[in-house]
């Protein structure tokens, strides 16, 4: 059975319950079910005519069903939907995104594991490459070790964890440690070994402050940097959580 995860305006509809397992070979079967489990909640998901309705956005794990098969989209057992209700006044974009957290980590886990081993076995090429690595991954709005993760979900060893959040400050958090590292690579490649290794070793502590007390301090630059209206910063922090800090599952 698939996980759905309730949004928390419709949560009172579903008996305050923030994730129901359904079964259903698709998106739209395993909404049916939702919805014959808890009929309050059918009018919110679906019009008249048993289509869903325009302003609820659907993804399963990270990506929007209409990049995919729309609510044709098959399920498998150890996928998670996301109801995303629209912004106020009916736009199309939802104000928040679901962002895989354990994608995140996962990134955060092996850019941790390939800089200490970088410095332990002394291949500054290695910590180089982590950096350009992650100004790629950056680049396509992706983790840089995202097909790692992607592995690892279909060996079963990983689940996502879905969670309502921008994925802009994360990209962002990114792109920072790509650029700190890149100008590690270039300390390397003229001789200033120790300023390459504290660069590197900034990213690596930030990563870990990440991974393990899960503050994004990337993210909290962001966002103080859409405070001060700089242009590319728009995304506020979701609502109740501090800037930086992962939001609540």
């Amino acid at each position: 059975m698939s996980t759905i995860r309730i949004p928390t305006p419709l949560r009172p509809y579903t008996d305050g319950r923030k994730e129901v397992e359904c079964p259903g070979a698709s998106v739209t079967a395993t909404l049916q079910e939702l919805t014959a489990r808890f009929p309050a909640l059918g009018p919110h998901l679906f019009s008249g005519d048993g289509t869903l309705r325009p302003y609820v956005n659907v993804f399963v794990n990270d990506q929007d069903i209409r990049s995919l098969q729309g609510p044709a989209t098959a399920l498998t057992s150890d996928d998670r939907v996301m109801i995303v209700p629209s912004i106020a006044g009916g736009g199309e974009s939802p104000a928040l995104r679901p962002v895989d957290h354990a994608a995140l980590r996962t990134n955060q886990a092996v850019i941790i594991g390939l800089l200490i081993a970088a410095y332990l076995v002394d291949v500054p090429v290695l910590a180089a490459a982590v950096g350009l690595l992650m100004l790629v991954g950056a680049a396509r709005a992706r983790p840089a070790f995202g097909w790692l993760y992607a592995w690892l979900r279909r060996a079963r060893a990983l689940r996502p964890d879905i969670v309502s959040d921008n994925p802009e400050p994360h990209r962002f958090a990114q792109l920072l440690g790509g650029v700190f590292l890149s100008l590690a690579g270039l300390s390397f490649a003229v001789g200033w070994s120790g300023t390459g290794w504290i660069l590197a070793a900034l990213v690596t502590l930030l990563a870990a402050i990440n991974l393990f007390a899960g503050v994004c301090v990337g993210c909290a630059i962001y966002y103080w940097l859409a405070r001060l209206h700089v242009p590319g910063f728009s995304k506020s922090p979701p609502p109740g959580v501090l800037p930086g800090r992962r939001p609540a599952a």
